[in-house]
């Protein structure tokens, strides 16, 4: 596939590794692409404003799919308004570039603990994530609307952070609603298992229109 991939961060340099290895063509969309290196001919890198629909539109242009890994930085003052700024530029910049398959990598926050009980509205979730999720699931409940793209919002697992990458099993289980947990009650999963799960999505599309997460 011709895949448009958004941001090379933690998640997004993952997903490259992945889509690179299964031998898919990605255009990676970033803002610094003198950051981002290229790992062989399939991968081009382009400076691009995600704030901007019209620079997503373009890049986007010709795409199978677009995957966003975009992140507003976790240290940004203004990180709630500009992630659901980005993310709602990028949904109308996919849309205008004619492409239909949309995946959003987002946040965990919004997974349910019970059936009435957000995993951020718990007593114990980090303050300092608390900003980033919130935005995430904002954001869900505007993609929910969204009636003309073949979107999927992934949540990753509740500890997939810097701590779990270099772990590469290729196995991990799937739900909608509900965070994955193990004999352990833990969510884990590393980083790299997360970007097998999303190229699975990507690759046989089993959750068109809704929300899912992954985990051991």
């Amino acid at each position: 596939m011709k895949v448009a991939l958004i941001g090379a961060g933690f998640v997004g340099s993952a997903l490259l590794n992945e889509l690179t290895n299964r031998g898919h063509e990605v255009k990676v969309l970033v803002r610094h692409p003198e950051k981002v290196s290229t790992p062989n001919e399939k991968v081009t890198i382009v400076a691009t404003d995600a704030l901007q629909a019209e620079q997503v539109a373009e890049q986007a242009k010709g795409a199978d799919a677009v995957i966003s890994a975009y992140n507003a930085g976790w240290t940004n003052p203004n990180l709630y308004n500009e992630f659901l700024a980005g993310s709602q530029a990028i949904q109308a910049g996919v849309k205008k570039a004619g492409v239909k398959r949309l995946i959003v990598v987002g946040g965990a926050g919004s997974l349910y603990v019970d059936q009435d009980t957000q995993l951020i509205d718990t007593p114990h979730f980090p303050a300092e994530y608390k900003t980033g999720a919130s935005a995430a699931r904002d954001y869900l409940n505007i993609l929910k609307q969204e009636q003309e793209l073949d979107w999927t919002f992934f949540s990753p697992a509740i500890e997939m952070h810097p701590g779990t990458s270099g772990t590469r099993t290729g196995t991990y289980r799937t739900n909608l609603e509900n965070p994955v947990f193990d004999a352990n009650g833990r969510s884990i999963c590393s980083v790299e298992d997360t970007a097998i799960a999303l190229v699975d999505e990507l690759e046989n599309s089993q959750h068109i229109r809704r929300r899912f997460t992954a985990a051991y």
